[in-house]
């Protein structure tokens, strides 16, 4: 198999529309009022050891054989915040609208009470929408919500262009890449002590695509326009 970015074919108005609306957002200078959150969701197989591991001195885990249980999956929720060098992750059962409200709600009343607007940079999967909040709380707490809320989609096949999953690719590496993970609360203590750690030490994300870029680079995307 081959890893490389995904790409959809020539001539896309819609792609390059929604690219350049984020790559506009990923410009703009830092705004504590006006913070830039980017989003990503996880799946995560859980699986415990049918028989005893065995934990090395440098901290690796080896297990006596390749027996394990199935545990069911865990989906992540992951929240950074690019400028700032933030980031977190929460594990929960589902990946439902109502585990994406309460997200929500959680980074606007808790992480952001005091900012005018997050301005929320993620993938356009059917649960990532003002509906979800309507849909779990009363229309007075989810307009309240809302209203705090900046959209702004990635383009279908242009997840890449989430910020998010450059943390995914890292907690992946760093965190749950060769654990066995074989529970909820055991996965959910695994990404507090990463994101601990990364926020610690503060590792930021330098985004250098831009819309130049994109338009010189990724010509092929945009419409032919006959003057």
């Amino acid at each position: 198999m081959k890893k490389c970015w995904c790409i959809p074919p020539e001539h896309n108005a819609a792609f390059v529309a929604a690219m350049e609306e984020v790559l506009s957002v990923y410009s703009r200078p830092y705004d504590e009022k006006r913070p830039v959150i980017c989003m990503d969701e996880k799946p995560v197989q859980l699986f415990a050891s049918a028989r005893k591991s065995i934990r090395s001195k440098d901290g690796r885990t080896t297990y006596e054989d390749n027996e394990y249980i199935r545990n069911g999956t865990a989906s992540i929720f992951l929240f950074t915040e690019p400028l700032n060098g933030w980031r977190y992750a929460d594990a929960q059962e589902h990946r439902t609208r109502e585990d994406w409200a309460k997200q929500i709600e959680w980074l606007l009343t808790e992480q952001y009470p005091d900012t005018e607007k997050v301005v929320l940079v993620m993938d356009n999967l059917n649960t990532h929408s003002i509906a979800s909040l309507y849909q779990i709380f009363t229309p007075e707490k989810a307009f309240n919500l809302a209203s705090r809320l900046e959209i702004h989609y990635t383009p279908k096949h242009g997840s890449w262009l989430d910020i998010a999953e450059i943390e995914l690719s890292a907690l992946g590496r760093q965190c749950i890449g060769k654990e066995r993970i074989p529970d909820l609360e055991t996965l959910r203590s695994l990404l507090k002590s990463w994101y601990v750690d990364r926020n610690n030490k503060q590792c930021g994300v330098e985004w250098h695509f831009t819309t130049f870029d994109a338009r010189t680079k990724l010509k092929h995307l945009y419409p032919i326009i006959s003057i």
